[in-house]
């Protein structure tokens, strides 16, 4: 099995990832060199890291998706590489603070992140979700209709979990069918 982690360099504390794919072929990209780093490379380019026969069996990325500019392009980039039946993974923030300026571009919810591997990429959704619920508050410096009031549905992190069905040949996100990917809307129809 080979198993790739976009952002796998250690920036927190020290990563298990290795000793829990002891199994495994595991190989750690990162935009910068450093502890649990094979590849260096831009994940926007990814495929243009491993040769035109390389795929793995999973690919997956935690924190990171907040910090590409183009996560549309790097969600096309995973795809590539993944097998058909293999599974890709995203953890990322939905509500969170600015960190790792300017390198900070993105929030997403659950729906974000099924939206950036829709089923047109080749993958269907396993599992959506939000966790780690917050408590929100607007601050004294708000605008006065907000100041004070709470703020709910604040989660930490979103996650996406996906299995590629199938390989896609000529894939363009302008030729994307916006109703397939989010579904009906629940406004009210205009009048």
């Amino acid at each position: 099995m080979r198993i790739l982690e976009i952002g796998s360099r250690e920036v927190t504390g020290p990563s298990n990832a290795r000793k829990s794919f002891s199994k495994a072929e595991y190989v750690g990209f990162d935009f910068y060199p450093g502890n649990n780093v094979d590849v260096v490379g831009d994940a926007h380019r990814l495929s243009s890291y491993f040769d035109n026969e390389e795929r793995f069996d999973i690919i997956y990325s935690s924190a990171c998706f907040e910090h590409f500019v183009m996560p549309w392009v790097v969600a096309f980039e995973m795809a590539k590489l993944l097998k058909v039946g293999g599974l890709v993974f995203v953890e990322t923030h939905f509500s969170f603070s600015s960190h790792e300026r300017p390198w900070h571009f993105f929030q997403f919810s659950d729906m974000a992140l099924k939206a950036l591997f829709p089923q047109a990429l080749g993958i269907e959704c396993i599992e959506a979700g939000m966790s780690n619920p917050m408590v929100g508050r607007f601050s004294s410096l708000a605008d006065d209709y907000l100041r004070y009031q709470p703020i709910t549905g604040l989660f930490c992190h979103s996650e996406y979990l996906g299995r590629k069905v199938r390989e896609v040949d000529c894939f363009d996100w302008r030729n994307i069918d916006l109703a397939e990917v989010v579904g009906e809307t629940k406004y009210p129809a205009p009048k």
